[in-house]
């Protein structure tokens, strides 16, 4: 028997977000489970998901020791959960920013993908209350990164999307490097060279209310290697430009 979706969401000092959160999210009266991944916030959100998740069988935590970064919270969670029998994957950030009814679309949409991209620049999609300087950085990012990479999509930096189960396969052979948001990036640069069908569906995304961002320059910095690390893998690298992990 095929098991529900499952929506996985990394957190750190979410404690704010987290309650409205789960309750919109099973307020879709969809088969959806959720699977978080909690580095050890010090503001106690990791208390309240386990507190959540006693009342609540369709919700997981994965406890770690600190901050590792977003890039290794999406892998652990999906070596995890690829082991089960779930078809449909989808990640989203805790903040709220991400519209948990979106999920409804997304999955629609994931019929006619194999990756489908809730986006904020494709015809439809926009941001809302962000500073302009968040903004700018925002769309100069994607426009740098999908110029350099190739890539058939306006929204490479995306966090919030829905994978089929072919592909997270696929992905957790690569060696994939970027840890932070640039994971987004480097992630949809080798779903597009594997092959796989993407989709972008438009969202409006809403800056948080509550915490602060975790955006910072070594975030940007992340982002700015990775673009040059894959770029240079296209123009210069094999035909093949998809690195094997070596335990795979």
């Amino acid at each position: 028997m095929v098991k529900p979706s499952v929506v996985v969401i990394p957190t750190y000092n979410e404690f704010n977000n987290i309650r409205p959160l789960v309750e919109r999210i099973f307020g879709l009266s969809l088969p959806l489970d959720l699977f978080f991944v909690d580095d050890s916030s010090p503001d106690g959100t990791g208390q309240l998901l386990d507190n959540l998740s006693r009342s609540a069988p369709r919700m997981r935590v994965l406890h770690r020791p600190g901050k590792l970064g977003l890039g290794t919270a999406y892998r652990e969670a999906y070596r995890v959960l690829l082991k089960e029998n779930y078809t449909y994957f989808l990640q989203m950030d805790a903040d709220l920013s991400h519209r948990p009814e979106d999920i409804v679309r997304l999955l629609q949409a994931a019929k006619e993908a194999d990756v489908v991209i809730g986006s904020r620049y494709c015809a439809g999609g926009c941001s809302r209350n962000w500073p302009f300087t968040r903004r700018l950085l925002s769309r100069v990012a994607n426009e740098v990164s999908n110029g350099l990479l190739g890539l058939a999509i306006k929204d490479s930096t995306a966090g919030f999307r829905c994978y089929r189960r072919a592909v997270l396969q696929s992905l957790d052979t690569i060696d994939i490097q970027a840890n932070g948001y640039a994971f987004q990036i480097e992630t949809a640069y080798y779903s597009q060279c594997l092959g796989f069908r993407i989709l972008e569906i438009p969202i409006l995304f809403d800056d948080r209310v509550c915490a602060k961002s975790k955006m910072s320059q070594r975030e940007v910095i992340g982002a700015a290697v990775t673009v040059a690390r894959l770029s240079h893998q296209r123009f210069f690298g094999p035909k093949n430009p998809v690195p094997i992990r070596l335990d795979s």
